[in-house]
């Protein structure tokens, strides 16, 4: 059970390993882009490029569909991503167990978008955790965890890429332990639980009053969705990577302090952030010189 480009590896992973894929859940085709053209989620396409059956149900509350998870006579139900919260009545089907692959450490992170607020909350490592699934969100006993290092110029994009296949190896690892006898499932502490929430695009808006420090990680936690942005003269200025600058910033938050031909440094809460990519009115991702030469940004200038 999966939706997304995160799932994909896992489902690789169980297909590589040898074992018996009864069926595929996603969720339905939907609109994509600015066309909005109906496309399949990335498991279908993995799933019937790996000839594995796919149905894509609306809800698991219809009975036709229980029955049909009912039929596969499934040892595991393997959830990674999937988009919807199972029920008792889903989580008992499994002859064996219902496992989810989740992208973090937990309890820390439980939620929908663990990946970006790591980044965005400057952490320096995360990892993958496998659980027992139970009816709360990502509150199940834990199984295997895995860590990975978080570099200074990751974006969630990157750590994304680099999790998702982390968390297929993983999984099979704690298929294997499972197989030989040897797993173990210790109890999550919820008083040490977080959550992380899904990300919405107004989320991306940057506050120049936090610490360049902070904004730092923020642009690489919301790259490459859903985009750190900010306005100059009513135009949206879209930031994917910046530099925390070696100067002092006695000016407002989000003044402009150099915005020569070559480079563009703001004033910040504490510090001031030097832009490194930026994308205007064009929609073209471009380094900031380049941008610069078509869009004058004085210092002086204010970014809100």
């Amino acid at each position: 059970m999966g939706t997304p480009d995160f799932s994909v590896p896992s489902l690789e992973a169980l297909h590589a390993a040898g074992y018996d894929l009864v069926l595929a859940l996603t969720q339905p085709d939907r609109p994509k882009g600015r066309g909005r053209r109906v496309e399949p989620p990335p498991v279908k396409k993995a799933a019937e490029r790996l000839g594995v059956a796919v149905i894509q149900p609306d809800t698991l509350r219809d009975e036709k569909v229980l029955q049909v998870l009912k039929s596969t006579e499934a040892d595991f139900f393997i959830v990674v991503a999937f988009g919807h919260l199972l029920r008792e009545s889903v989580l008992n089907i499994p002859k064996r167990a219902c496992i989810n692959v989740h992208a973090s450490l937990l309890p820390k992170y439980r939620g929908p978008a663990p990946i970006q607020w790591a980044v965005i909350n400057g952490d320096r490592e995360t990892g993958i955790t496998t659980m027992l699934m139970d009816k709360g969100l990502d509150t199940g006993d834990m199984l295997m965890t895995t860590k990975e290092v978080i570099a200074d110029d990751d974006t969630a994009g990157s750590l994304h890429d680099r999790l998702a296949h982390r968390g297929g190896e993983l999984l099979i690892r704690t298929l294997e332990a499972f197989a030989d006898g040897t797993i173990r499932r210790s109890p999550q502490d919820h008083t040490r639980a977080t959550y992380a929430p899904l990300l919405k695009k107004s989320d991306g808006l940057i506050d120049w009053k936090k610490p360049a420090a902070r904004i730092e990680p923020f642009v690489r936690g919301m790259c490459p969705w859903p985009g750190a942005f900010t306005f100059w003269k009513n135009m949206r200025l879209k930031i994917f990577k910046s530099e925390v600058a070696a100067m002092p910033a006695a000016a407002a938050p989000g003044t402009v302090l150099d915005g020569d031909s070559e480079r563009l440094i703001v004033a910040t809460g504490n510090g001031a952030l030097r832009i490194l990519e930026i994308q205007g009115a064009s929609g073209t991702r471009l380094p900031v010189a380049e941008f610069l030469r078509g869009c004058r940004i004085a210092p002086g200038d204010s970014l809100v």
